[in-house]
């Protein structure tokens, strides 16, 4: 099976070297990894901390090969709707195989941490939170999944940890859709919420109404900080897509590879 989101140490909150991760892919029964270390742009903030360097990356990686694995290399690129300049500058510094848009700051702030709750509704910071997705995915052309889209289940802070209900929010979801499957973008679906908020990233409902809208590419990821998170529900996972498309992806030189599940 396949994991397609992940961070060693070369990310600024990854925990493991990737050759530990490495080893872990391979005792999980993976087939294929990707690395997609951090470059997150804080939009108050100095940024320097949240990205990593492109030598620290090269060093990483350059060299690493792994028996009966197939490695990818790839980056998360924390978006912003007017960081497009920035994507654009960062996706093209060499040749990734792989870039998972996300968004992880929304009203200025990181979304994870409890200045974003303050003065809002649960309800109000899913929906600030969904239409900043919207925003960026609009806004933005140089990724080529959107990762994690109901993230803000999990943040550390969120005060009930009740996954995002499709219902309370179907139309601005089904908008960001819309605009993924018009640029040919593809989801992800990310296991990290299974033990945290109780479901995937999102939830198999949005991947069935991406499907309904015309989308076609999807994606497994662990989103493991440390070896011990690597390949964890995957295969849970490629089971709701097998059933929701038939199929899983995975990219090399940033085209999508359609796995028959």
């Amino acid at each position: 099976m396949f994991d397609f989101h992940m961070h060693s140490t070369v990310s600024c909150d990854g925990h493991d070297c990737p050759a530990k991760m490495i080893a872990a892919a391979q005792k999980a029964g993976l087939r294929e990894i990707c690395f997609t270390d951090h470059v997150d742009d804080d939009p108050l903030g100095d940024s320097s901390s949240l990205q990593y360097r492109l030598e620290d990356y090269e060093a990483a990686y350059s060299r690493l090969t792994a028996p009966d694995l197939k490695l990818r290399f790839g980056m998360e690129f924390g978006m912003l709707a007017n960081n497009t300049a920035f994507a654009a500058q960062r996706t093209r510094e060499r040749n990734y195989d792989f870039i998972i848009g996300s968004v992880h700051f929304a009203d200025n702030v990181d979304v994870y941490f409890p200045e974003y709750w303050e003065g809002k509704t649960v309800f109000q910071a899913e929906r600030i939170y969904l239409q900043t997705i919207l925003d960026c995915v609009t806004a933005h052309d140089d990724f080529d999944v959107l990762g994690h889209l109901t993230f803000l289940s999990k943040a550390r802070r969120h005060p009930t940890h009740i996954p995002i209900c499709l219902e309370d929010h179907r139309e601005v979801v089904t908008e960001i859709m819309k605009v993924l499957v018009s640029k040919g973008k593809g989801m992800e679906i990310n296991t990290s919420g299974v033990d945290r908020c109780g479901a995937y990233l999102p939830a198999p409902e949005y991947l069935r109404l991406f499907k309904e809208l015309g989308g076609k590419i999807v994606t497994v990821g662990s989103d493991a900080h440390d070896a011990k998170r690597v390949g964890q529900y995957c295969h849970e996972a490629c089971r709701i897509v097998q059933d929701i498309f038939g199929y899983v992806c995975t990219f090399e030189n940033r085209e999508p590879i359609f796995h028959k599940l």
